[in-house]
């Protein structure tokens, strides 16, 4: 039997074609995809609101206002963190409509034993369209703003010979003369959170570990979140709070992101005070950008008395937030174009809040004798650079000598 040759050209014709269609498929499976229905490439950052009503229906009401300028939906409802069907009716939706979640259960309740078998449930439902859990929230803040005065006194009255083996490592009574104990207190914090608030049976599934904090980021990190949004709010110095959080994901090569809240506490009637107008949540995003944060999510929460369906965002806030949209789209070339240049390293364990002069270490002590200094510092290369510092630890397990041009130790005194 012969065998037939193709004429050269028609051979190259072939050719060709083959390189057409595998120029086509790379196209199809590896380049970014055009934004559609609030989706754009996920290389990109990660633009959402949080939604803490009461029911499926005023969440997918905040879905369809917003879906159209954000990319991410972030349920972080307490009610419906104990509802399985009220989450993945809200999870379908999201989904529908072109945006990726995040979901807040607080804490895995043995009350609900559905919680946790739920976790892969959502992996197998949803993939990558599910990005993670949002466990507990402010566990740094809570350890350093929880009335341990008044838990230590009532442990002294009930069980005094407890409270003799935990004085001297967690400030009993917060006696200043008490030893203090911070790496027994460091301990005791990742234990918490390891095994109280059971982040391990995120780590165990591979399902990314998310909260939100205003302290002690570098240690939320240590006990096993994959992500920490820091609040932007409350007062706070924003370049110091990114550079802390921010410093500690990068010492460890993790993710983090921001979390605009409110402006300020109001102390007088225990209410969470003014939230930040349209334009104040809009130079947040903008400084979250610059600085890199691959999450920036608005806080968003029922007003009281209810009246608002969306909750405390107003027209104002969701214009910004289509401007800001807009801009990110416009603008790839700025997201994370300031670099961390500096990093202020603190003395290993030392979890003193930095919020003002007199914050609390761990929760137990005030100040010590290195506070003043470490406080003098910061302020200096925060006025010299910036967003560009980042704040870190001396702990040998995380080498920071090859990611900063600057490195200031706490006892820097030039």
């Amino acid at each position: 039997m012969s065998s037939a040759r193709l004429p050269i050209s028609k051979l190259k014709g072939i050719f060709l074609f083959s390189i057409l269609i595998l120029l086509v498929l790379a196209m199809i499976f590896f380049l970014p995809r055009d934004p559609e229905n609030g989706r754009t490439d996920p290389a990109k950052p990660y633009l959402g609101v949080s939604f803490c009503g009461n029911t499926t229906a005023e969440a997918k009401m905040l879905i369809d206002k917003t879906k159209d300028y954000t990319n991410l939906f972030v349920l972080q409802s307490g009610p419906l963190s104990k509802n399985e069907t009220g989450i993945n009716l809200i999870c379908d939706y999201a989904v529908d409509s072109g945006l990726d979640f995040i979901v807040f259960l607080g804490w895995f309740d043995f009350e609900h034993p559905w919680q946790i078998p739920w976790l892969d449930f959502a992996k197998n439902r949803w993939g990558d369209r599910f990005l993670g859990l949002y466990l507990y929230d402010e566990p740094g803040g809570i350890q350093l703003d929880y009335n341990w005065t008044r838990l230590f006194q009532r442990i002294r009255g009930f069980y005094p010979s407890f409270y003799e083996s935990i004085a001297p490592y967690v400030g009993g009574d917060v006696n200043e003369t008490v030893v203090r104990d911070y790496e027994e207190a460091k301990r005791g914090y990742l234990d918490y959170i390891v095994n109280q608030i059971q982040v391990g049976e995120l780590i165990n599934r591979s399902i990314t570990a998310f909260t939100s904090d205003y302290a002690l980021y570098w240690f939320d990190y240590l006990a096993g979140y994959d992500t920490v949004f820091v609040e932007l709010g409350w007062n706070h110095s924003t370049p110091k709070h990114i550079g802390l959080c921010r410093g500690a994901a990068t010492a460890q090569q993790k993710d983090w992101g921001t979390i605009i809240v409110w402006n300020a506490l109001d102390p007088e009637n225990d209410k969470k005070g003014a939230y930040k107008t349209g334009e104040e949540m809009l130079q947040d995003l903008l400084v979250a950008y610059e600085t890199g944060a691959k999450y920036m999510i608005i806080f968003n929460y029922p007003t009281d008395p209810p009246g608002n369906p969306y909750g405390i965002l107003t027209e104002e806030h969701f214009t910004a937030l289509q401007q800001f949209w807009s801009y990110i789209q416009q603008n790839p070339e700025e997201n994370g174009k300031t670099e961390a240049q500096a990093a202020l390293v603190l003395p290993k364990n030392y979890g003193w809040g930095m919020r003002h002069p007199d914050d609390r270490i761990w929760g137990y002590w005030g100040p010590d004798e290195i506070s003043p200094q470490i406080w003098e510092l910061s302020l200096k290369l925060l006025d010299r650079y910036g967003l560009a510092l980042d704040i870190v630890y001396d702990d040998p397990n995380f080498p920071i000598e090859d990611i900063y041009q600057d490195i200031y130790y706490w006892n820097y005194t030039g």
